[in-house]
């Protein structure tokens, strides 16, 4: 299992990733209210602004105050190591 740090030290298991996206969409806004009524979501911003809104494969909506563009990188990173840590 691999995991992604999505801000403030949560992490996020970077197989069940679907998708890294901008929040200010109507599609994205309406996609965090449902999610907020049926309970799927989780939200890592620690009281600041929205910036990315992670999508998982179980129908969890994850809002975190990092860039998707720095979530992306950081889901290479998570890509380029192997179970104990070390580089591939």
């Amino acid at each position: 299992m691999k995991l992604v740090n999505i801000g403030f030290g949560n992490m996020v298991n970077s197989a069940r990733i679907i998708a890294i996206v901008s929040p200010e969409s109507a599609p994205i806004k309406r996609m965090i209210s449902d999610a907020k009524e049926n309970g799927m979501l989780i939200d890592a911003t620690h009281g600041r602004k929205t910036r990315a809104v992670v999508i998982a494969d179980s129908d969890h909506v994850i809002l975190s105050y990092l860039q998707p563009e720095k979530l992306g990188e950081r889901m290479g990173e998570a890509g380029n190591l192997q179970e104990d840590g070390s580089d591939v």
